[in-house]
């Protein structure tokens, strides 16, 4: 995205939408996009500093970490990336740079996705996952596995057995 005309005029703003390629946005858990990434907003120019505003959303067919089960999401990220051409000494790195007055949008857009997603996938936020023993999803009810005490604990359920 080329950016010379912008870079000319401060207090000016170029609206962008770009759908993102799902190629290099794979994750273990993510079985299918049912709607590409896709980023929408504008770039500000603020008396030369320019900075990218928007959103970034995409919807998902993912699967359970715990409980392997399929569910859908869908996600939301705001974007706030300020822009720079180059890095002075001690400038902070949160800047997302340009190449001369080229913007590589989609790159930009991987990097937040990426850096937003989630390490673990749950479908819900009390997943309690599968069973250890059967493989039961627990999530639809106990199952009938006996649970089997520490053995190191045995004496303190023996008084538990004992009280009246």
């Amino acid at each position: 995205m080329n950016l010379h005309e912008l870079l000319l005029n401060p207090g000016s703003r170029l609206p962008f939408r770009c759908e993102l390629s799902t190629d290099r946005l794979d994750f273990p858990a993510v079985l299918s996009y049912t709607a590409a990434p896709v980023g929408e907003g504008f770039i500000v120019n603020n008396a030369g500093a320019l900075t990218l505003r928007g959103t970034l959303s995409a919807a998902m067919r993912c699967v359970c970490d715990r409980c392997a089960a399929e569910f859908d999401r869908e996600v939301s990220y705001p974007l706030d990336v300020p822009l720079a051409s180059e890095l002075q000494d001690g400038e902070n790195p949160d800047y997302f740079l340009l190449e001369g007055d080229e913007l590589d949008l989609e790159e930009l857009l991987e990097t937040v996705f990426i850096l937003n997603m989630d390490t673990r996938f749950l479908c819900r936020a009390d997943c309690k996952g599968l069973c250890s023993r059967c493989g039961k999803n627990l999530n639809e009810g106990p199952c009938d596995c006996r649970t089997e005490s520490d053995p190191r604990l045995a004496v303190l359920e023996q008084l538990l057995d004992d009280k009246p």
